[in-house]
């Protein structure tokens, strides 16, 4: 089962419980028949439209009994809605779309279909939508003469069924078995959540929930989309990792003294900790610095030529893909940030540059007269991703450097979006990790960084403007509040740490007599405690 966490106070997550999480079923039962496509509710019954039977079923929602049936206008229906008078279907065979008045069984309207390989169909109160298979879109479309009004993106490959909740649309993708709540304007993907079956093929909601059909498990799913969740764990990983920071002296001078720092993992919401953190040598003493990281600190002296210190940190951890579920209705307004985040987390450092005017013109850009906290963090995200390309060359310049050069680093992605969230008055900063590259038997020695932006209502969220570059919404979203099961976070900060500096992970500091070369190594060793976790 999976865990789910959800708000009772803000910014403070209550304990785990046993509550039902987004995408979740509520009921099912049967299809009338075995070729299932379109669905939608009419206030009061379900209707399933079956491409093999060529009907269209009235269904009662309490019990999946068949109440009436019409006989479809096609031959091959796909898509079904209802406008509050009429049924809609849309048949491929015929390239038309159907209005049927489900008290006399009439066809009272018939337009020309914009789209070759039409499958979902929903009603938004003035006009029709229809998902193209063919053209991986989504046509919104006058029911006077099927002219297609605007069009957006869908969210994946392959857009199936097609639901209106009044506010967002929701979308099902049939060969990632995926459902997608995006925005009508421009397909923006906000939630996204598995389908209850491998084939989902239509979609309708009912005022409060979200029904599904599904092709191949013939069955009809009530599911839930908002019950107050924030976020919820899945896909558990049990891994040990063993850290290195090797430090040596090449000569020909002496290292009089030598400083190095460790960042300490905690628990997380992606993360449990098993056991104790422990470290080789011993620390010398363990520090807190202004973020709040606490850092294991390392002294050494007189490291003679050809001499380097090695120091581990063992950790064994749990760690959890973790999926927000943010509604930008339910964020809280900038003003209700804590004066503590605030004051810590919008302050100006030197990488960040906030007021130089590539900042301030790429902010103005992207977010424009923008209030709501989520969409701020939502519109810098995807301004940043349109004007970088990743580039890992070494080096972390300035934010306005990188945004004026276009490429960058995880890092330098990381300064410019916390830059422009900051001038903006969205409190940011950056989490630093170790990464499990490929197999879980793995080793990393090029780590990851990205950043957390702080919503009223929901906390600290992840978003990682250098992996969301995809021309889909639905791989954008994925990197807009969620989070991997590859990562150890190590570090959170702010920028500038009295003691990692403007690093995650580890740092070092020295001072030497005379000429003397360092060299400092830094890699991780991954091992899967539970082999079924691969």
């Amino acid at each position: 089962m999976r865990k789910v966490y959800v708000l009772t106070l803000i910014a403070v997550l209550a304990a785990p419980a046993v509550l039902a999480v987004p995408g979740d079923q509520i009921q099912s039962f049967a299809t009338p028949g075995d070729c299932p496509q379109g669905l939608t509710f009419d206030g009061t019954y379900l209707w399933n439209v079956d491409r093999k039977s060529d009907m269209i079923y009235k269904i009662n929602p309490a019990d999946g009994s068949v109440v009436d049936s019409i006989t479809s206008p096609g031959y091959i229906p796909r898509g079904l809605t209802w406008d509050g008078r009429l049924l809609w279907t849309v048949d491929v065979g015929e390239e038309r779309i159907f209005g049927i008045n489900p008290q006399t069984q009439v066809v009272e309207k018939t337009i020309f279909c914009p789209v070759s390989r039409p499958y979902g169909l929903a009603w938004d109160g003035t006009y029709l939508w229809v998902a193209d298979d063919g053209g991986d879109e989504l046509h919104r479309i006058s029911p006077e003469d099927g002219t297609t009004i605007t069009t957006i993106p869908a969210p994946s490959s392959h857009p199936g069924g097609l639901a209106f909740d009044g506010q967002y649309l929701w979308v099902g993708d049939r060969y990632k078995d995926m459902i997608y709540m995006l925005t009508p304007d421009k397909g923006d993907v906000i939630i996204y959540f598995k389908s209850p079956g491998p084939h989902v093929s239509g979609l309708a909601w009912d005022g409060a929930n979200l029904w599904d059909v599904d092709y191949q498990t013939d069955l009809i799913s009530k599911l839930v989309v908002d019950d107050g969740t924030i976020f919820t764990r899945l896909e558990e990983k049990h891994q040990q990792v063993e850290y290195l920071h090797q430090t040596r002296n090449f000569g020909p001078g002496t290292v009089e003294t030598l400083d190095v720092y460790l960042a300490v993992p905690e628990n997380l919401n992606s993360q449990e900790l098993i056991g104790e953190v422990t470290f080789t040598p011993a620390a010398t003493d363990y520090l807190t610095d202004k973020w709040g990281q606490k850092v294991a600190h390392f002294q050494f002296e007189n490291l003679a030529p050809g001499e380097f210190t090695d120091v581990t940190m063992e950790a064994e951890a749990r760690l959890y893909q973790v999926l927000y579920f943010v509604r930008p209705d339910k964020v809280g307004a900038l003003s209700e940030i804590p004066k503590e985040i605030r004051n810590k987390f919008l302050a100006d450092v030197t990488k960040f540059s906030m007021t130089d005017p590539i900042i301030q013109k790429g902010l103005k850009e992207a977010v424009g007269d923008e209030k709501n906290p989520y969409w701020i963090g939502r519109k810098i995200y995807e301004y940043v991703i349109q004007h970088i390309e990743y580039e890992l060359a070494g080096g972390w310049n300035l934010a306005p450097t990188v945004l004026d050069r276009g490429t960058g680093s995880c890092s330098e992605y990381s300064f410019v979006y916390i830059a422009m969230c900051r001038a903006a008055g969205l409190p940011a900063r950056y989490v630093g990790s170790v990464v499990i590259r490929g197999d879980d038997a793995s080793w990393d020695d090029v780590f990851h960084r990205w950043v957390e932006i702080y919503l009223p209502g929901y906390g600290w969220i992840p978003v990682d403007p250098s992996r969301g570059d995809s021309p889909w919404p639905g791989d954008r979203a994925n990197s807009f509040g969620y989070l991997n099961n590859r990562f150890l976070i190590t570090t959170a900060g702010g920028g500038g740490s009295e003691y990692l500096e403007w690093s995650y992970n580890a740092n070092e500091r020295w001072t030497s007599k005379g000429k003397a070369r360092v060299e400092v190594e830094n890699f991780a060793e991954w091992t899967p405690v539970d082999k079924s976790a691969k």
